[in-house]
């Protein structure tokens, strides 16, 4: 197979992955942009964590939060558990790499807050710890995974949100992840700033 066949192959099973999501991720979606704005605006934060290419997008939606996604608007609290390689490298070292989350939610999650907690597969043992501290604190988790959610599925209770992507191959599902990170700060937004006036 030459690369632009390769090439081609890749961009044709995104569009597919997306295309089969759609229907069934819209849902819990909207659910998730309502459970983040009621959040925000009663004072609350998001906490994000995740692993690898999760971490990323972790960071990638916290600071779309505190920074801006397209529109202007004051920064909203969102803290990627991801990014502090004090934190992560103290409690890797003096406890186990399974706790560097669950350690920084006990110290700054509150009641009320949130937890975005990403993984592919569902069963990333610190991801996994981070949801036990975060309904310990009693906070809402919207988990975000894929191959059918793993072990993360059996911890979720009846508020929590759970937004699993449809696919088993991990390429797919991060670019999913991706999509459905956008779909929030967007959502956010209209719910905060109401619809855009394209007519300037």
């Amino acid at each position: 197979m030459d690369l632009i066949t390769r090439i081609t192959q890749q961009f044709d099973e995104s569009i597919a992955a997306k295309q089969a999501a759609t229907e069934e991720l819209a849902g819990p979606i909207a659910q998730a942009i309502d459970l983040m704005v009621n959040t925000l605006t009663n004072g609350g934060k998001v906490l994000a964590c995740g692993n690898g290419g999760s971490a990323g997008d972790c960071q990638h939606f916290a600071a779309e939060l505190v920074g801006r996604f397209e529109r202007e608007r004051p920064g909203l609290a969102a803290i990627a558990l991801t990014t502090d390689s004090s934190a992560l490298t103290a409690i890797g070292n003096d406890y186990s790499f399974n706790e560097v989350f669950s350690k920084q939610v006990q110290a700054i999650g509150q009641p009320g807050d949130v937890l975005l907690a990403i993984s592919t597969s569902g069963n990333s043992k610190n991801v996994q710890l981070a949801i036990e501290a975060a309904h310990a604190r009693e906070m809402t988790v919207v988990a975000l995974t894929g191959k059918g959610g793993g072990q993360m599925v059996k911890q979720l209770g009846e508020n929590d949100i759970h937004i699993c992507v449809p696919h088993n191959r991990t390429a797919r599902i991060q670019e999913v992840h991706l999509l459905t990170i956008h779909c929030l700060c967007d959502g956010i937004d209209l719910c905060l700033l109401g619809e855009e006036d394209n007519a300037q």
